[in-house]
């Protein structure tokens, strides 16, 4: 046998899933939903998760678990989903055509976090697996949106996902935190959500890390540069998404725990009601993830259960020079270096 054929042989077993990928990455994701739901009952103290169990008509199903009125979330989800089907969603045939006359099957956990106290960041995070005939790939991430500026909350945020990261692959990190700066991006704003984390999508092992549509932006340039790289197995990236997962909870149960009992006041409560609006627009504009499960029929309760309880608009609003709010748009609504950050002595 020649270097060839034993490379496209490789490479033609390298293709193809394992046989029992989908049952083993959804107990994953079930998995993964029940250790978040425990953690974050523990930390809230007073809250607990009502389930709803759902079924698609078209195929698969899912559980919504949602918070209200706890002692720290004034609401959160965690949702689990699995949906198969025949009838691929146009969001994924603009993406990956290659995946036409397949039939799909797709699974993954999020959640959605909204603290009451201002001082608490809103955080998401979201893991998924999609399959289609000999098409398959991994996405996911998370991040985290503050309403005040702490950097040391953003640096642990930001670190412990880093070291989720370089468990698996040094390039991991750089790659995917530019690529969450840029897809958690307003662009009719012209600002960020929050301070990032991370966020990759079309993982399938092969090719450069970033897959995204901005090929001159920061993520589709840095990953250019570093190249493509050695093949990751089937194997390989489902160890790095559970990793991921699983460092949810070390990221932000401390930021928790350091600002649950920070006292505010009418100002901050206001200013976090009008920054939630982001939240909203954003999800319903440009998250892939909602675009996703309604055009594949989802639970419509499930998939918006991201949108925050109350909200404000207003006309024109610009934070105070020299304020904490305006410290959150000068310089957190910014892509910054938060793995490295230090405390200034």
């Amino acid at each position: 046998m020649t270097a060839f054929q034993t490379e496209t042989k490789t490479t033609i077993a390298h293709s193809f899933p394992p046989s029992d990928s989908r049952d083993r990455v959804k107990q994953f994701m079930q998995q993964l939903q029940d250790s978040i739901c425990e953690g974050l009952t523990r930390l809230d103290g007073v809250g607990t998760f009502q389930e709803d169990s759902w079924e698609r008509e078209e195929g698969g199903g899912g559980r919504s678990r949602v918070m209200r009125e706890g002692a720290v979330f004034e609401q959160g989800g965690v949702n689990f989903s699995e949906v198969w089907g025949d009838q691929l969603p146009p969001s994924i045939l603009t993406q990956r055509p290659e995946a036409a006359g397949h039939g799909f099957f797709a699974t993954g956990t999020s959640m959605v976090l909204h603290p009451r106290n201002p001082y608490v960041p809103t955080v998401h995070l979201n893991y998924r697996y999609f399959e289609a005939g000999p098409v398959w790939w991994f996405g996911g991430g998370a991040d985290l949106t503050p309403y005040y500026p702490f950097a040391e909350d953003a640096a642990h945020f930001h670190k412990t996902l880093k070291q989720a990261c370089d468990a698996h692959h040094s390039e991991y990190y750089p790659v995917f935190k530019r690529w969450c700066d840029e897809y958690f991006y307003l662009r009719h704003r012209q600002e960020m959500r929050g301070v990032g984390g991370l966020f990759f999508d079309y993982q399938d092992g092969k090719g450069e890390l970033y897959r995204g549509s901005d090929l001159k932006g920061p993520a589709g340039v840095y990953s250019r540069e570093i190249g493509v790289g050695e093949s990751r197995s089937w194997e390989q990236l489902f160890a790095f998404i559970q990793d991921c997962g699983n460092a949810f909870l070390p990221a932000y149960t401390p930021i928790v725990e350091r600002r649950r009992g920070m006292e505010y006041g009418d100002r901050e409560r206001n200013f976090q009601l009008y920054r939630r609006g982001r939240y909203v627009e954003f999800n319903l504009v440009y998250d892939r993830g909602t675009i996703f499960g309604l055009q594949t029929n989802g639970r419509t309760e499930s998939i918006l259960m991201s949108l925050p309880p109350l909200v404000r608009w207003e006309y024109g609003y610009h934070p105070q020079p020299h304020t904490p709010e305006a410290e959150l748009y000068d310089t957190f609504l910014k892509p910054q270096d938060w793995a490295n950050w230090t405390p200034s002595t």
